[in-house]
């Protein structure tokens, strides 16, 4: 049976306003020189804090982007690559900040690769939080290396996933491939 379609174009004003009504997304723009990250942000608390990068799990840090492993992973090595900088919109990144986050984006590919000899590679981001962003203030992408057959009946029947590494030794797995 495929998917089928019913178009309700008069439900765009009800959709419209839910998303004002219930939407606590981030509009407003840090003032020149606080963009640097807020107080709320998980990402910017963990880039501002004194801990050592194997405690936060950073990975990696460039000049305008950072490698993170994900609390919460989908599979082994499951990698958030984001900008430095605490920004909402993938069309808020240019110039040098978006090289930088490319680079760093094919970098977490490459170590995957590398350290985990992966037979493909998920990499996607969720912008807003009706995308399913968890945390749509602070864009990021997510790089989760897969495995034919890595879903299972513990996934399909006990919606839980076995993840056979820890998070220490996963950032220690792609800390020591990381170029």
């Amino acid at each position: 049976m495929s998917l089928q379609r019913l178009w309700a174009g008069w439900r765009m004003p009800y959709v419209s306003g839910a998303a004002a009504s219930g939407d606590q997304r981030e509009t407003e723009q840090p003032e020149a020189g606080a963009d640097r990250g807020r107080e709320d942000c998980v990402f910017c608390t963990i880039l501002a804090s004194d801990e050592p990068d194997d405690a936060t799990y950073v990975v990696w840090r460039g000049r305008h982007s950072f490698a993170l492993l994900n609390a919460y992973p989908y599979a082994s090595g499951h990698l958030m690559v984001m900008p430095t900088r605490h920004v909402a919109d993938l069309e808020d990144i240019a110039g040098d900040e978006a090289g930088d986050l490319w680079g760093t984006l094919s970098e977490a590919v490459r170590a995957l690769k590398a350290s985990y000899h992966p037979d493909g590679v998920n990499v996607g981001a969720n912008l807003g939080r009706a995308a399913g962003a968890g945390i749509p203030g602070h864009f990021h992408f997510h790089v989760v290396p897969r495995w034919v057959g890595d879903t299972n009946f513990m996934t399909a029947a006990a919606e839980t996933r076995v993840l056979p590494e820890s998070l220490p030794d996963t950032w220690r797995r792609l800390r020591a491939v990381w170029a």
